[in-house]
């Protein structure tokens, strides 16, 4: 696997020459300042390679721009409504574009209004530590008495709302205005911060819209966009909705093993791929992370590699960030597949076989608690996650070329 590391560009606490230091040799990045549905022009896409390719004295950083997180598909795209085939237009552009700047993976989401959704970005742990969380009472007491959405007690099982009265009942004014914040959050890395009115409007836009419509438009998005990446080389994979069930009465279209092959059938092309994400899809308990890569993995064009910890049955469910090895995801057997995957592709002489990955939603840890830095993004969580991936890569690699 080739190792990369997201980097959200200039404003980013951690630099271009950390992310040399960590040991990754790739950037996984976008141009978050431009607004969904726009064009990303060959000239902003130039800048980011050149503050990619050089460090803080001007040394070349050896770094290259590998992977698009993301090209970001609007609202209007994602319901068919305004100017929806405008921004098309616009997204078949940008993806010829970054493929004239050497761009060869694009990923992309169809989570309508929220790419993520947390309670916590800073929720100790045992060691001190702290990570990002999903505490589904803290959620429901949200969408119940903060966002006060209508009919959203009849999504919840009696006994989710009445725990979630007593925590709201019980919390003070700091934490109901850090949940605000917290669930409102928006697009990681965009400027994009939602007000509870500006949620409760873009809520509204969908009120029509269930989860068949919504893979339907996610079908004729890909059916104008896949041939224009397959003529151009680039391989677009969309990443999976986090976490992996309904929310404030949106439809969720990508969860499941069985989302991502319907959507494979659909648009039976190579250039439409899958963003493997551990993380987000380990939160459902009917996906075998080590088996959709086996079975799945000729699609799969870019990974994320992260772990999360269910703290309840059933879903909905409240989850956490844990340590890169320590999940509910069995990251070696899933690595071992992932290395099978990139053996069977260089033995069948494709360019892409090796796949990169990046480590994903690390701990903030040591210098990282005293930093305010992107939520999920810190500098030494990240590497301790980064180290520890590579280890068990190397293993691996070993046996493996062993048994060969």
């Amino acid at each position: 696997m080739k190792q990369t590391w997201r980097w959200f560009g200039p404003s980013d606490l951690v630099s271009i020459d950390d992310i040399c230091q960590a040991g990754a040799h790739g950037v996984v990045s976008a141009l978050h300042h431009v607004p969904s549905g726009a064009v990303w022009t060959p000239a902003e896409i130039a800048k980011r390679h050149s503050e990619i390719a050089v460090m803080q004295d001007g040394a070349s950083s050896g770094l290259t721009w590998d992977v698009v997180e993301s090209l970001p598909v609007s609202e209007a795209i994602k319901r068919q409504v305004g100017p929806w085939k405008g921004h098309i237009e616009a997204y078949k552009q940008s993806l010829r574009n970054l493929a004239d700047s050497g761009i060869r993976i694009v990923c992309y989401n169809f989570m309508p209004v929220l790419d993520w959704t947390r309670t916590h970005l800073n929720w100790r742990l045992s060691n001190g530590a702290t990570c990002m969380r999903f505490d589904l009472a803290d959620f429901v007491a949200f969408d119940l008495f903060i966002l006060k959405r209508e009919g959203a007690s009849d999504d919840y099982p009696v006994g989710i709302v009445a725990d979630a009265q007593h925590r709201f009942t019980a919390m003070s004014g700091d934490r109901r205005a850090e949940l605000e914040r917290t669930v409102a959050f928006g697009l990681p890395g965009s400027v994009e911060n939602l007000s509870l009115d500006d949620l409760r409007a873009l809520l509204a836009t969908y009120a029509d819209i269930d989860a068949d419509l919504l893979r339907r438009n996610l079908v004729a998005f890909l059916e104008e966009v896949v041939p224009v990446a397959r003529e151009v080389g680039i391989r677009m994979c969309c990443h999976p909705d986090d976490p992996p069930f309904a929310l404030l009465g949106l439809p969720r279209i990508m969860s499941t093993e069985a989302d991502y092959a319907l959507i494979m059938q659909a648009i039976d092309l190579p250039e439409n791929g899958i963003t493997l994400c551990s993380g987000s899809l380990g939160v459902h308990p009917e996906n075998d992370l080590p088996g959709m890569m086996k079975r799945l993995g000729d699609r799969v064009h870019f990974i994320h590699l992260r772990n999360t910890k269910r703290e309840s049955d059933g879903l909905p469910c409240s989850f956490h960030e844990a340590e890169h090895l320590d999940g509910d995801t069995d990251m070696v057997a899933l690595i071992e597949q992932v290395l099978l995957e990139e053996a069977r592709r260089k033995a069948a002489g494709r360019a892409d076989w090796n796949i990169p990955m990046r480590p994903d939603h690390g701990h903030d840890i040591l210098d990282d608690l005293n930093k305010q830095g992107q939520p999920g993004y810190p500098a030494i969580g990240r590497l301790k996650g980064l180290a520890e991936l590579r280890g068990v890569i190397k293993a691996l690699s070993h046996r493996l070329e062993a048994t060969e």
